[in-house]
């Protein structure tokens, strides 16, 4: 009898009245999924943060204020035993709804990313590992190349760098990852530069190498992945190559979504939404280049998110229109990705956290 549990979380698209998040064990033999908990109550807790060393899950959501839709987070206390969530507290964040929310390393404060805004905000960690106050807002302006898409700023994602001394914005709408330096004494984001993409791209979610050398960015609008070299100390991107997530046969309308890397660095998955499949990459140590190794069909409708366990061994595909999570096996040497024949159904899930807890 193993002595760890692997407890999975779901955010959906869910009214307040539904069940909008899903907890689930998973049999870290076999990646077979057992629900263990689901909770209503929250609008839309469609991006999830886990703290699972200290037990936490955050969830944004929404808030009516004055009749208008705004942000809004949510903290959970996890009982690894039970798998079950209790909620902490709930607070604003930024004047509109939001899409992303990452924790920084230092366990001091959150990030927010608002698409339909144009807006990223830092919001502080409260007293308990709770959501604390906004500390800071900042809006971004422009737009690009795509008449509808990117008539405007559309920030997609925000995430720390690995030393947690700058925060990268996808903006979707400008075809800029902008960046940010992170003041935590002061508690604000202070603008530190733009990297462009190429023209009509749309980035969307960022992924850092684990050296902490390169990162990806996956690209909604055109269906491709950015390679950048990192210089930390500098806290810039370089530009290293753009490739194609789609097979070359491939006719049909597609956006892409998250991209992620496996623990040990080797290889880089992206989500494909028309295409309805998992490309994996190889990613060479030394330049920081990809070669494709395959596409994986994610066996549902609109895979908005998928994660990798921890030990990279599974990788689970949220499927929004088919209401299913699907389990693959990672075959580590490599980076294939086999169905293990274990789903589950959840209504419209859109994100995926998954990490190791004590059996007891």
């Amino acid at each position: 009898m193993t002595d760890k549990k692997m407890l999975v979380f779901i955010g959906s698209y869910a009214e307040a009245a539904d069940n909008g998040i899903y907890v689930y064990s998973m049999d870290m033999e076999n990646g077979a999924l057992s629900r263990l908990d689901q909770v209503a109550g929250v609008q839309n807790p469609t991006f999830l943060s886990l703290d699972a060393g200290k037990r936490r899950l955050y969830a944004i959501g929404e808030r009516l204020e004055d009749g208008r839709r705004q942000g809004a987070a949510v903290s959970f206390a996890i009982d690894p035993v039970q798998g079950k969530l209790r909620e902490l507290n709930r607070a604003g964040t930024v004047d509109t709804t939001t899409c992303h929310i990452q924790r920084d390393a230092g366990d001091r404060f959150f990030v927010v990313a608002s698409y339909s805004g144009g807006q990223v905000g830092l919001v502080e960690i409260g007293e308990g590992e709770t959501i604390g106050r906004l500390l800071d807002a900042q809006w971004h302006e422009g737009g690009s190349v795509h008449p509808e898409r990117q008539d405007r700023p559309h920030p997609h994602s925000a995430f720390f760098s690995p030393d947690n001394r700058f925060v990268f914005v996808s903006d979707l709408g400008l075809d800029r990852i902008r960046a940010y330096r992170l003041n935590a004494e002061a508690g604000t984001l202070e603008f530190h530069g733009d990297t462009a993409v190429q023209p009509g791209a749309g980035p969307r979610h960022l992924a850092f190498h684990p050296s902490g050398a390169y990162a990806f960015v996956i690209n909604e609008l055109d269906s491709t992945i950015t390679s950048f070299r990192y210089n930390a100390a500098e806290g810039t991107l370089q530009t290293l190559e753009v490739v194609s997530t789609l097979p070359a046969e491939f006719e049909g309308e597609n956006a892409c979504a998250e991209v992620q890397v496996s623990p040990d660095g080797n290889y880089l998955y992206g989500s494909n939404r028309g295409h309805d499949s998992i490309v994996v990459y190889s990613i060479d140590s030394d330049s920081g280049k990809l070669s494709l190794v395959e596409h994986t069909s994610t066996r549902g409708g609109h895979p908005r998110h998928f994660s990798l366990s921890p030990d990279g061994d599974y990788l689970l595909a949220a499927n929004r229109d088919s209401d299913n999570i699907v389990v693959f096996r990672v075959n580590q040497e490599s980076g294939k990705l086999e169905y293990t024949g274990n789903s589950a159904q959840a209504s419209k899930p859109v994100c995926v956290k998954m990490a190791v807890f004590p059996a007891e």
